[in-house]
């Protein structure tokens, strides 16, 4: 989450009612060290592409008016997915402190079981992330002052607080805007200003980004809607767990209809937006590119509407975490193209 805030993991899942859930039937070797931190709680797959999708709307829509350096935004985009990283241990690193019977993640409860993982290689694996984010700071004030401290302060709060002390905004059922607007304004936002202030010049930094065009906030929120997609599909698969740990979001309050209906009108918005693009925002019929993987989406949200099994609903993470991505290149490269 420039960063945005954290994605859940796509680990099996366990009915809380039920101790050897039927999945678990002949269940496979416990995962490695590499296994546990890379495919467990890395989840690159996952996290790469929902952190990737706004920082190419946002390289587009610079190459559209001019401002573009790639250089500036590449680093800008390793310092926001390092801190999206920390966000994702720390959501693990909670569940196993305050929840260290739910079943939730098996494979982490056996390995903290086992002391493969231990809460302290967490903690430090959080202050890792950090640290590297913090090697991005001197060159990005650099070029851009103040505002990098700002945008850097408000991604590490979003994603640290996901799960975390003193907030947890995802127990209070606040995750889809906070991931909406992260997503789709921030990390765009945040992208662009980098950009422009390498090309322009910063040395009037607040003035610089109080300037910013009107479709900055604006054409990132398609890849808002899709990317808060991927966490409700989370919430859907895991929403038993979510109510034994006295979560209220919104699948938990009103069932997992509600939430497959708002996946819905999320990516259904994703693919109306370009349109508005076209007609309100001055672009040509480039913007509409997006429209070529509606056919995707189409099937992607068919499977989330219609798949129960959480076994089935996990590989549903990534498969919309990559819509997010095809979306988001396609609309960058549309903006791109337009005049």
């Amino acid at each position: 989450m420039a960063d945005e805030g954290p994605t859940a993991s796509p680990h099996r899942q366990q009915d809380p009612a039920a101790p050897v859930p039927a999945e678990a039937e002949g269940a496979a070797p416990a995962p490695t060290v590499h296994g546990i931190w890379v495919d467990l709680l890395l989840y690159p797959t996952h996290s790469l592409p929902t952190a990737a999708a706004p920082v190419l709307v946002g390289l587009g829509l610079a190459y559209h008016d001019g401002v573009f350096a790639p250089l500036p935004a590449l680093v800008g985009f390793l310092g926001s997915w390092v801190i999206h990283v920390a966000g994702v241990f720390a959501d693990n690193h909670e569940l196993l402190r305050r929840h260290p019977r739910l079943p939730e993640h098996p494979e982490l409860t056996q390995a903290v079981a086992d002391g493969t993982l231990t809460l302290a290689s967490l903690r430090w694996a959080i202050a890792g992330c950090l640290a590297l984010a913090l090697l991005t700071v001197p060159y990005l004030y650099r070029v851009g002052g103040a505002p990098v401290l700002l945008f850097g302060a408000v991604g590490i709060a979003a994603s640290l607080t996901y799960h975390g002390w003193p907030f947890a905004y995802v127990k209070r059922g606040l995750a889809d805007p906070v991931f909406f607007l992260m997503f789709g304004v921030v990390a765009v936002a945040g992208t662009y200003y980098i950009q422009a202030a390498a090309l322009l010049g910063a040395a009037e930094p607040w003035r610089l980004l109080r300037s910013l065009p009107v479709p900055v906030l604006l054409v990132g929120l398609p890849a808002g809607a899709i990317v808060t997609s991927v966490m409700l599909i989370d919430d859907v698969r895991d929403r038993e767990f979510d109510g034994a740990k006295g979560w209220r979001n919104l699948t938990v309050r009103l069932g997992p209809a509600f939430t497959r209906d708002e996946i819905t009108l999320l990516v259904g918005f994703a693919y109306l937006a370009p349109v508005g693009f076209w007609l309100g925002l001055g672009f040509d019929a480039w913007v509409l590119l997006p429209l070529a993987s509606a056919p995707v989406a189409w099937r992607t949200v068919q499977a989330v509407r219609t798949t129960e099994r959480r076994v089935d609903q996990i590989p549903l993470t990534p498969r919309m975490a990559r819509l997010a991505v095809v979306h988001s290149a396609l609309l960058a490269i549309g903006i791109a193209l337009s005049r």
